[in-house]
């Protein structure tokens, strides 16, 4: 709710559709239900990865806020950066919706949303933190490069992924982690940073094509979870100048652990760069996108729709026109945009879609 409520006000959405989104977000969203138990400073690392505690843990840490005089960032440091095992390590759980809310309370300074995301990335926690808890999974890479996109060519070519799984979903990711550990460690290390501000650009760029650059015109919808590599990316972006040095390399790798994750168990499409250097506009301007994903679209009240879109014209602010590349990827996005794809019938089932 949070989420699309503030993409769509920065986009310059007046009050009227404002609150048309909330209405229609608040029929969609699950109603709190009471926890088994509470969770108390001694032992709120007991129930880490129980969805169960989600609302028990937004009790927990809104008291923390109280105590803590309303002074949210001292909240968020004391449990989200400090420990040996922080759970900032695990902001990509959830399909890095805790990393996404965490951006979206740094970006309207909002405490109500900061404490969310701590429940949030307290109740998802799962086993994806290892990677980055542990140095052991950080190893010299075999086959290294600064380049995220020529790691995600080389990824799409290999054919030890062939056949691995019979259709895309998010349900692949957990047996990838599983059985094929190995192999993704070794494409995650091979990402060897030496500039971070230039390369994170090309994470940028890369989380883009993911999206845009690997739809055929005219065939399947867009992909609903790689569309979440754009939106973590642009969190990422937020954060990295609001948090410690120390933790930049480690959340930037985070959110490249997704990335890879995700691509595999979407079946790894291929990447046309040039159906998004090469689209033709028509003239279509940033005002014309804020204008589509505000007001205009009949997808106005998709929030991930909104998101990917706010994505695009951000990184276009950070980093420039790059040859119009981010304004043909938005462009293109929303004129081609008709609903989402990329679940497979098993987590289709599973989710009663």
């Amino acid at each position: 709710m949070g989420q699309l409520l503030g993409s769509a006000y920065l986009f310059g959405s007046d009050s009227a559709h404002l609150n048309d989104i909330y209405e229609d977000e608040a029929k969609k969203l699950e109603p709190w239900r009471d926890s088994p138990g509470e969770v108390s400073k001694h032992d709120w690392r007991d129930y880490l990865g129980n969805p169960h505690y989600q609302r028990a843990y937004l009790d927990f840490f809104e008291d923390e806020l109280v105590l803590n005089g309303y002074n949210w960032q001292k909240v968020v440091e004391q449990y989200l950066l400090s420990g040996k095992a922080p759970l900032i390590n695990n902001l990509i759980s959830g399909l890095g919706h805790p990393l996404i809310h965490l951006g979206y309370a740094y970006e309207f300074s909002s405490r109500e949303v900061a404490m969310e995301a701590l429940s949030m990335a307290a109740s998802s926690y799962d086993y994806l933190h290892k990677y980055l808890d542990d140095p052991s999974y950080t190893r010299p890479p075999a086959n290294k490069t600064q380049s995220p996109l020529e790691i995600l060519r080389r990824v799409q070519q290999d054919t030890y992924f062939d056949g691995l799984f019979t259709e895309e979903g998010f349900n692949n990711v957990a047996p990838l982690f599983e059985k094929h550990e190995a192999k993704m460690l070794e494409y995650w290390n091979a990402w060897h940073i030496v500039d971070p501000t230039k390369e994170f650009e090309a994470s940028q760029k890369a989380a883009v094509a993911l999206l845009v650059a690997s739809r055929k015109p005219g065939g399947k919808p867009y992909d609903f979870f790689i569309v979440h590599i754009l939106t973590t990316s642009h969190t990422v972006r937020i954060l990295l100048p609001l948090l410690p040095a120390k933790f930049h390399v480690p959340l930037v790798r985070q959110w490249w652990l997704l990335t890879l994750a995700v691509y595999i168990a979407q079946l790894r499409p291929e990447m046309d760069l040039s159906s998004v250097s090469d689209y033709n506009r028509e003239g279509k301007d940033w005002t014309w996108v804020q204008e589509e994903a505000a007001a205009r679209s009949k997808h106005t009240l998709d929030a991930h729709f909104v998101k990917g879109l706010r994505a695009m014209q951000t990184a276009a602010e950070t980093w420039g026109p790059a040859g119009d590349f981010w304004l043909n990827a938005a462009v293109r996005f929303a004129q081609e945009f008709d609903g989402w794809g990329g679940f497979g019938t098993a987590m289709m089932r599973d989710e009663g879609k």
